[in-house]
């Protein structure tokens, strides 16, 4: 059959006239936030896709979605009570709930526009994700939280969460992707809702938020999102380790494996998030917490403080000393993060995201690596009372020199390979002080 004569063709070319088109090339803001209201978002905000604040995201998102244009940007109220509980399976539900809320919106918006005319795309609130790039870089389509930042929905607060000006924390984001230019784009708000109260720093039970605004992120990877991704390869690895059923269970509880079927069954389960249930940020939120402030910490803090119950720690990492010191009530347990760099440009990538200020508190040493073979790479890791920099090139006088067959460094990094095999095959080699080479290995606990 020719295409002409294809009944889906010929019914096409008959049509009296084309899809309803926007009646301008540029679309208005206010039926466009309307749009979105309608389709049960709590607020709207627009970003142009050429805006500064896009720019590490936007090859990836174009990858995605070539005709992007404009970023709708969404928030969606979670019920605060639900958040704030010990009761943890009330909070997850919450958050499953509202997650699925957000990606209904996005769908229902996507398939207004495309009756329109409009070509338009949804990408994932959360999960799922695209896991094959999970060994080697971003799983995400978008990032949400710099989009909802740059269209005016709030800033992000020390724990590394948006809040928007009126409900606080207590939100998700939704992002859906236009192939059409609006009118008119949000820009960031004036200040900052976060009132830096600190409050996020004494709940969290890793200590992930220093004072400061430092943030450990292998500290919340670890516990936080033990049934997430890494932590999840880390369950199935101790699985395959095990002798036998009765081997097994001296590794994981039962209540552990339960856990993680219940993950598995309904949706992975955040084990704290404890930083945004004590926030008493924005403007719906933050009067009981001015009334009273003595109330919140009673009612709301010192509950999540004092709640026994099991947190995943990395051995040798400040997380482990910090619940030790601050939670005797609570119940440390080592396991592995699953941060396993598959290329060597992840490696440096992820030294600041490993990084244990508190182990390298007291070094102050310079390191040259030269990487050779399938990557050739050359880096300076530079460590000083606490603070940690790399750039990708040899700068200064180093103290310790590490020149490394990547693959055979990867392997190590992985413990798939033996550093004393490398050593002896000279495809790792090391010049300068072993006692600053193990300093700089407890910085990097894995």
């Amino acid at each position: 059959m020719k295409l002409d004569d294809h009944p889906t063709v010929r019914r096409f070319r008959l049509q009296t006239a084309p899809p309803a088109a926007p009646k301008s090339d540029r679309l208005d803001p206010a039926w466009l936030k309307q749009l979105v209201l309608d389709a049960g978002a709590d607020d709207v905000g627009f970003v142009e896709i050429g805006r500064p604040e896009l720019d590490d995201q936007r090859d990836d998102i174009l990858k995605a979605f070539p005709r992007t244009r404009t970023l709708i940007s969404f928030v969606v109220r979670m019920n605060r009570e639900a958040i704030r509980t010990p009761a943890r399976s009330v909070a997850n539900t919450e958050f499953h709930h509202a997650g699925d809320e957000v990606n209904d919106i996005a769908r229902s918006v996507v398939r207004t526009l495309e009756e329109r005319g409009i070509r338009a795309l949804n990408p994932a609130m959360g999960f799922p994700m695209e896991m094959d790039h999970f060994s080697t870089g971003k799983i995400w389509v978008v990032s949400h939280k710099p989009v909802a930042v740059a269209a005016g929905l709030g800033h992000m607060g020390i724990h590394r969460n948006v809040i928007h000006p009126r409900f606080g924390n207590f939100i998700l984001l939704g992002t859906v992707l236009i192939g059409a230019e609006a009118t008119a784009y949000g820009q960031p708000i004036s200040y900052n809702p976060c009132l830096e109260c600190k409050l996020c720093v004494a709940a969290c039970p890793v200590g992930a938020i220093a004072p400061n605004g430092d943030f450990n992120f292998s500290a919340c990877y670890t516990h936080n999102y033990r049934e997430f991704m890494g932590g999840f390869t880390d369950w199935v690895e101790q699985i395959a380790d095990s002798k036998d059923a009765l081997d097994y269970r001296k590794k994981v509880s039962d209540p552990e494996s339960a856990s993680v079927w219940q993950s598995l069954s309904f949706g992975a389960n955040y084990k704290a998030a404890y930083c945004l249930s004590v926030c008493p940020a924005g403007e719906d939120v933050i009067g009981p917490y001015l009334t009273d402030k003595a109330g919140h910490l009673r009612e709301v803090v010192r509950p999540l403080q004092e709640k026994q119950e099991t947190v995943y720690v990395v051995a040798g990492s400040d997380a482990e000393e910090h619940v030790a010191r601050r939670f005797p009530l609570k119940t440390v347990k080592r396991v592995g993060s699953g941060l396993r760099p598959r290329s060597i440009q992840r490696f440096l990538f992820g030294l600041p995201l490993t990084f244990q200020p508190g182990k390298a508190a007291k070094l102050n040493a310079v390191y040259h690596f030269t990487f050779t073979g399938k990557e050739e790479q050359r880096a300076t890791v530079t460590i000083r009372e606490g603070t940690l920099q790399v750039q990708n090139t040899h700068v200064g006088q180093a103290d310790v020199r590490v020149t490394a067959d990547s693959e055979t460094w990867l392997g190590f990094l992985a413990r798939e390979q033996s550093l004393l095999w490398a050593l002896l095959r000279r495809r790792i080699r090391i010049k300068g002080s072993p006692t600053l080479l193990l300093a700089f290995g407890k910085c990097f606990p894995v």
